[in-house]
């Protein structure tokens, strides 16, 4: 069985519930249209999420803000996604592009 992209899976989730989504060189840039940027370069809410090994778990695959904070493992999508939803809701997004 082929393995999946974890950023490219939870693109796809992200996407299928209203967030732009745009998988990039440096990871997957996820924009909430809905809410406004921190400054003027930054139009909307937005973060770029990675994806990397998490080394205080056993090596396993994270997600990752763009300020280096970890979300949760990447097998776990719906989670990821929640959180990253609650991310851009508001005043804590990232602003990372």
């Amino acid at each position: 069985m082929p393995q999946t992209n974890p950023l490219a899976a939870l693109g796809a989730y992200l996407g299928a519930h209203g967030l732009a989504v745009e998988l990039t060189a440096r990871g997957l840039k996820v924009t909430n249209t809905q809410v406004s940027g921190c400054c003027d370069e930054v139009s909307y809410a937005a973060d770029t999420i990675t994806c990397r090994k998490r080394s205080d778990d056993g090596d396993r695959l994270w997600f990752w803000t763009s300020s280096g904070k970890p979300i949760t493992e990447a097998d776990r999508i719906v989670d990821a996604a929640l959180m990253i939803r609650g991310i851009l809701a508001g005043s804590q997004h990232g602003g990372g592009q």
